[in-house]
C-alpha cells in the first residue's frame, strides 16, 4: 500500500523530467570516472594504483548496498537523491580545488572515489525504489528498456567525449562539468514530488529490524531465492568474459586494436538497440517469459563465440552483437518483474541485497577465469558461459516458483517482513 499510486495520465512528464536530470548527472559522473582513470594511468603508470582505484569505486557499493537499501526504505527517497547528488558535487568540488591548486595526491583521489561510490550507492537505490512510485506497473518494462539504452549510449560516448575534453580542458574543468550536472539534477528534484510508500506496522521498527526484515522477505519468497541463485550462476561466468575479450581477439582471432574496437563498439550498439526495442515493445505480457527466452538466446550466441573458428571473425562479431542486444532486454525484463512484484516499502532493501549477492561472485570468477583460460583456452570459458546461460534459461521455465513471480500473492510476505527481530 502506498500514499499515492502512479497516475497513468500524468506520470510521463514528471518521471521523464526527473529521468533527464539524472541521465545528465550520470553522464557527468562517467566523464569524471574516465578522466580520473586516465590521469592515474598517465601519472602513476601502475596496475596496482588502477586496481585500488577500481576497488574504491566497486567495493563500497557491493559491501554497503544492503545497509544503504535499508536506509532508503526508511527515509525520504527524494531527499536521499538530493543528498546523494549534493555529496557527489561537494566531493568533486574539493577534488577540483586540489587539482587547481596543484597539490592533489593519489590518496586524495582514492578518498573522493570512495565517497562518490557510497553516494552513488544511495542514489542508485533511491532512484530505483522511486521508479515504482512514479511509473504505472504496465509501463515499468518500457522504462527499464530506456534505462538500459541510456546505459549503453553513455558507455559509447563517455570515453571519446572524455578523451576530447581532456585535450581541451584541465582536469578541474571536467570535474566542473560533473558538478554542474549534479546541481541541475538537484534543481529538478526540488520541483518533482516522489510519493512515499506507507510503512504500516514497520514504521516503529529500528534500523536493524528493518535490515533483518529484508532478509526475511527474500527468504520467504522461494521464487526470488531461486532467481537470485540463477543470476549468480550467470554472473559468475559472464563477469569474466569482458576481461578475457582482448585476449580472445588477439590470441584466437589474431586481431589487433581495430578488431577489438569493432568488437566492443558492436556490443555497445547492440545494447542501445536492445534497450530501445524493449522501451518501445515492452516485452511479452509476462515479463519473466521475455527474460527467460532472452537468456536462452544469449547463451546460444555466447556459445557460438566459444566454438567459432579463428577465420570467422565477422560471424563472431555478429554473435557478440546479439549478446549485446539481448542483455538489456533480459535485465530490463527482470527489473520490471521485480519492481512490479516487490512491495514498494521493501524495494530499496531487496534490490540492494540482490545487487550485493549477484556482484559478490565476480571477484571469485576473475580469480578462476584467468588461470582456467591459460590452461584450457579462452574460448572454452565463453562456451561454458553460454551453456550455463542456456541451462539457467530452461531451468527458469521449468521452475513454477520463478514463472509465477509476477502473479505471486503479496499478502503474507510483507507480514513476515514486518515482524520485529
Amino acid at each position: 500500500m502506498t500514499t499515492s499510486q502512479p497516475n497513468s495520465q500524468n506520470w510521463a512528464v514528471r518521471f521523464y523530467t526527473l529521468w533527464t536530470g539524472q541521465a545528465l548527472s550520470l553522464l557527468g559522473s562517467q566523464l569524471v570516472q574516465f578522466a580520473i582513470i586516465w590521469y592515474l594511468t598517465q601519472t602513476a603508470k601502475s596496475a596496482t594504483t588502477l586496481a585500488i582505484a577500481s576497488m574504491m569505486g566497486l567495493l563500497p557499493q557491493v559491501v554497503l548496498s544492503p545497509f544503504i537499501g535499508t536506509w532508503v526504505d526508511r527515509g525520504n527517497r527524494r531527499l536521499l537523491l538530493i543528498a546523494a547528488d549534493a555529496t557527489v558535487a561537494t566531493a568533486t568540488l574539493i577534488l577540483a580545488l586540489l587539482f587547481a591548486s596543484g597539490i592533489v595526491q593519489i590518496w586524495h583521489i582514492y578518498i573522493v572515489l570512495f565517497i562518490r561510490a557510497v553516494a552513488g550507492g544511495f542514489h542508485q537505490s533511491a532512484f530505483g525504489a522511486s521508479v515504482v512510485m512514479l511509473v504505472p506497473k504496465e509501463h515499468l518494462a518500457r522504462v527499464q528498456g530506456f534505462n538500459q539504452a541510456l546505459q549503453g549510449g553513455l558507455n559509447i560516448i563517455s570515453a571519446p567525449l572524455g578523451a576530447y575534453l581532456l585535450s581541451v580542458l584541465p582536469m578541474q574543468g571536467i570535474l566542473g562539468i560533473d558538478i554542474g550536472t549534479a546541481m541541475l539534477a538537484i534543481l529538478i528534484l526540488f520541483f518533482i514530488r516522489i510519493p512515499q510508500p506507507e510503512r504500516g506496522p514497520q514504521a516503529q521498527n529500528t534500523f536493524w529490524q528493518d535490515f533483518a526484515a529484508g532478509f526475511r522477505y527474500i527468504r520467504a519468497w522461494r521464487g526470488l531465492v531461486i532467481l537470485l541463485g540463477l543470476v549468480m550462476v550467470i554472473n559468475f561466468f559472464y563477469s569474466a568474459t569482458e576481461p578475457l575479450t582482448p585476449l580472445l581477439i588477439t590470441n584466437h582471432f589474431n586481431g589487433g586494436a581495430g578488431q577489438l574496437g569493432w568488437w566492443l563498439s558492436s556490443f555497445a550498439a547492440g545494447t542501445i538497440l536492445g534497450g530501445l526495442v524493449l522501451g518501445i515493445w515492452g516485452g511479452f505480457k509476462r515479463k519473466i517469459v521475455t527474460a527467460q527466452f532472452g537468456l536462452i538466446l544469449m547463451g546460444l550466441s555466447t556459445a557460438i563465440v566459444g566454438v567459432i573458428p579463428s577465420h570467422m571473425f565477422l560471424a563472431g562479431l555478429i554473435a557478440n552483437s546479439v549478446v549485446g542486444f539481448l542483455l538489456p532486454i533480459i535485465n530490463g525484463s527482470y527489473g520490471a518483474t521485480l519492481q512490479a512484484a516487490i512491495v514498494p516499502e521493501m524495494q530499496g532493501r531487496v534490490f540492494a541485497f540482490i545487487f550485493s549477492a549477484a556482484m559478490l561472485v565476480s571477484p571469485l570468477a576473475l580469480m578462476i577465469a584467468g588461470p582456467f583460460a591459460d590452461a584450457f583456452g579462452i574460448q572454452l570459458w565463453f562456451l561454458i558461459a553460454g551453456v550455463s546461460c542456456v541451462f539457467m534459461g530452461f531451468f527458469g521455465f521449468f521452475s513454477k516458483d520463478v514463472m509465477e513471480m509476477e502473479n505471486k500473492p503479496t499478502e503474507g510476505i510483507p507480514q513476515i517482513a514486518a515482524e520485529p527481530s
